[in-house]
């Protein structure tokens, strides 16, 4: 491990131990007990076998997600466009699970390639505005958030909706399509198993392939990775088409796996959280699904202490605002880290 990781996940560290003692103070101020109910927060996940697959299947989401935005952030490219692929992606592959009638495994596959195939081109989109006519990802990406969001409830209103259903629903998927669950107690599903692939197919990409190294170049430092003979412009159209291709994959997982039928009338929300996600696994995939179980982790306890307690669950927000303040601030611990390079530096200069 060198020094450079080193702290960065000591700093990540110490961001969540201060985000947790200003979660107490917080708890300490409102509630009548808050020993009790700061308690509850941090072992309701673990209160039962329902709630411990509780922030499990949370976390199954947040990891595509946080490996969609960890991509493209390797790439200093700013896309916000996660949560519309991870919407239409989940619109894509009900619309595979209605219509195609295929057997058990492929019928699954195709549903999960279809959602891809939407997130990809949800992502392919801002990436040649960008590499064509050097349009802001960013503007393009929260924009088509909206675009994909009313054509996603477009298509369930008017081609996929349940008329017998008294909600605005879809109508269910073919058994054949589903992603099994592993127990009747939990919804835990055999989607966990394609997102442990996702994250081990992400870092091979970003670490042991050639286009992976150049995302990385580029993100690093533009000008180098241009003047070095990286061809820039593909590689950033080739990082938004993977990662709207990965978080599209998660909203089709979480469809065949949980819901069975479209139920959403909304975004969710899995997309803004995989910035949080990705900013504190720092664009590793690898830490991506510890940083997404964190995540889970957190609102499933604020949950169970607004079930048990006089506290809100969202003190939650405030314990995640804290942590990614101090994590993206460059000052923090910056102290320590020239204390860090100077020891360094002392002995490598003794040892020569």
């Amino acid at each position: 491990m060198t020094r450079n990781t080193w702290f960065e996940l000591l700093r990540t560290g110490v961001a969540i131990a201060v985000a947790l003692l200003i979660g107490f103070v917080v708890t300490w101020l409102v509630s009548e007990s808050p020993g009790e109910a700061f308690g509850y927060f941090l072992k309701g996940p673990f209160t039962s076998i329902r709630r411990l697959g509780a922030f499990l299947e949370a976390a199954v989401p947040l990891t595509f997600t946080g490996l969609a935005v960890s991509l493209v952030f390797s790439a200093g490219q700013f896309n916000m466009g996660a949560e519309g692929h991870f919407f239409i992606g989940a619109v894509a592959a009900t619309a595979a699970g209605i219509f195609f009638d295929l057997p058990p495994v492929i019928h699954t596959l195709v549903c999960l390639a279809a959602g891809m195939a939407a997130g990809a081109i949800g992502g392919f989109i801002p990436g040649i505005l960008k590499a064509r006519w050097n349009a802001s990802e960013l503007v393009a990406s929260l924009m088509l958030n909206y675009v994909f969001l009313k054509l996603g409830m477009y298509l369930i209103t008017y081609h996929l909706r349940d008329p017998s259903a008294g909600a605005l629903v879809s109508l269910p998927l073919k058994e054949t399509s589903w992603l099994p669950q592993f127990t009747r107690t939990t919804k835990l599903h055999a989607g966990i198993l394609v997102m442990f692939l996702a994250v081990f197919l992400c870092y091979y990409f970003l670490y042991r392939t050639t286009k992976g190294y150049e995302a990385r170049m580029t993100g690093h430092n533009i000008s180098f990775a241009r003047y070095s003979g990286i061809p820039v412009l593909s590689v950033m159209l080739l990082v938004q088409v993977l990662g709207g291709a990965v978080a599209g994959l998660g909203g089709a997982v979480e469809m065949l796996g949980i819901y069975r039928r479209f139920q959403w009338q909304a975004s969710p929300g899995y997309g803004f959280d995989g910035v949080i996600i990705a900013i504190l696994a720092r664009n590793n995939p690898l830490l991506v699904p510890v940083a997404a179980v964190f995540l889970a982790y957190l609102r499933v306890g604020a949950d169970v202490m607004a079930l048990y307690a006089d506290v809100s669950a969202e003190m939650v927000s405030i314990i995640q605002a804290v942590i990614i303040l101090l994590v993206t601030a460059e000052a923090f611990l910056a102290g320590y880290r020239h204390r860090l390079t100077l020891k360094e530096v002392k002995q490598r200069a003794s040892a020569s």
